[in-house]
């Protein structure tokens, strides 16, 4: 089967806040299981085509792909968005770059689908309708009248699948309850399977500026490292429109075909809980957690212990830099929360207290005016940018691992319980030279510890010089 798998990574995931945040989304951690959710994303579709996949993600999130990519072994495209516009110019994208008309797998990288074989088998079973030009979505067995999703109405039987007569956004319960005794109403799974060149051809009809921008953008692209580059100015200049809006509900050649797939967007803390394997009074427990008395709560955390007495549906997340409790029947508004942290340039929306850079990742231990104090792990083969700082000073001492230092023209090794001291203004440059991880405490001191406070000569990620 020639079929291309497009993977669409440029949500925010804000509803599960703290664990998600702007800079590291829900679809790079693992919510559930030992991979991430981009991870398993990938082993779901390499088990079903053969070419590699290309992957649709924001510019800021492109080092997290491309590691997330080495660690499971995997080759992709990497197409970088430099704002989201939903998913009908993203999918545009990949339609337009690939060769030799292919059917796309439209998946997103942020959903949990736990029997991956029924998967498989749908996709299979979805093959001739979209290699006959039928645009194909994959509408997930309701098991019961969930007003988080949106629903397709299935009408007339077209090979295996249905005519699609109507989308309907997100119901109340009521209704919810009303489609589920029909029968005749899936839940909108966002997976979509048809050719590229159908695919531009109902974005011809339906929204032809959007797809001369995309076509555009795609022209004047650029391979810049491991990733594609589009147009800026073409690819922004797009209506921000789903593929559902902009051409499912216009096309007259839509169908659905049912899967039984055990499948989550995990559009929340409550779903989250409800998928997960619970001890036997309903708890979902992570991390270091003491529970008495306690039931059908979900409670996480990945740094202090957590302890909790006599609580009943409770949602408990504990990050190292932010804690939310809430009734799981309130967790919609998690978003609310981190809208009102986004206003306030609070950097508990943004990133973590541990934040992952392309050579590794630094964790702030302790700050205060005038100085700071942080963990930094450089990967093996992996070196910081050759750089230097107007405003501060920075002394390193090695824990664990060999560092390859530079400082000014002089360039040395340090091993575990060596150290050096970087002055302000001279060009500096920290390499791991060796097999494992680089683990170092910086201390830096000066009147300001911004991390903006960097002037780079050299680096060979491709940030800004």
């Amino acid at each position: 089967m020639n079929i291309c798998a497009v993977i669409l990574a440029g949500g925010v995931g804000s509803r599960l806040w703290p664990l998600s945040r702007s800079k590291y989304p829900k679809q790079f951690l693992k919510m559930h299981g030992n991979d991430t959710l981009l991870q398993s994303t990938l082993k779901r579709v390499t088990n079903i085509v053969a070419q590699a996949p290309i992957i649709i993600c924001n510019e800021e999130h492109r080092f997290l792909v491309a590691e997330q990519l080495r660690q499971s072994n995997q080759d992709g495209l990497i197409m970088l968005e430099s704002e989201g516009k939903n998913t009908a110019p993203a999918v545009a994208i990949a339609a337009l770059k690939v060769e030799s008309d292919p059917l796309l797998l439209v998946v997103s990288s942020d959903h949990i689908i736990k029997d991956e074989n029924a998967f498989a088998n749908a996709v299979k079973r979805a093959v001739p309708l979209a290699e006959e030009g039928k645009l194909v979505t994959f509408g997930i067995f309701p098991k019961g009248p969930n007003t988080e999703y949106g629903y397709i109405r299935a009408g007339s039987k077209n090979g295996n699948g249905y005519e699609v007569t109507e989308f309907v956004e997100k119901p109340s319960y009521k209704l919810a309850k009303e489609y589920l005794e029909t029968k005749k109403y899936y839940w909108n799974s966002g997976i979509f399977l048809f050719k590229a060149s159908c695919y531009i051809g109902e974005l011809k009809k339906f929204r032809p500026e959007m797809l001369e921008a995309c076509r555009k953008a795609v022209e004047v692209s650029e391979i810049d490292l491991d990733f594609c580059r589009v147009g800026k100015s073409y690819f922004e200049s797009c209506e921000s429109e789903s593929i559902d809006y902009a051409v499912m509900e216009n096309t007259n050649d839509a169908v659905v075909v049912p899967m039984d797939v055990e499948w989550s967007d995990i559009g929340s803390w409550s779903a989250l809980w409800e998928i997960s394997e619970k001890d036997k009074s309903g708890n979902v427990l992570r991390g270091d957690v003491i529970s008495y008395n306690s039931k059908n709560s979900y409670i996480a955390t990945d740094d202090i212990l957590v302890s909790v007495i006599d609580i009943n549906n409770l949602i408990i997340v504990c990050t190292k830099d932010a804690v939310l409790v809430s009734s799981k029947g309130s967790v919609h508004n998690v978003k609310k929360i981190a809208k009102e942290l986004q206003q306030n340039s609070r950097a508990e929306w943004e990133h973590h207290r541990e934040v992952y850079r392309p050579w590794g990742k630094f964790d702030v231990l302790d700050e205060s005016v005038g100085y700071k104090v942080k963990r930094i792990t450089v990967n093996p083969g992996s070196k910081l940018s050759v750089q230097k700082h107007n405003h501060r000073a920075e002394h390193w001492v090695v824990v664990s691992g060999a560092a390859k230092v530079t400082k000014g023209d002089k360039t040395f090794i340090l091993s575990e319980n060596e150290s050096t001291y970087i002055s302000i203004g001279e060009v500096h440059a920290l390499e791991n030279c060796g097999s494992v991880d680089l683990e170092l405490i910086e201390v830096q001191s000066g009147t300001y510890l911004g991390e903006d406070d960097i002037i780079r000569f050299e680096d060979r990620y491709g940030r800004d010089c």
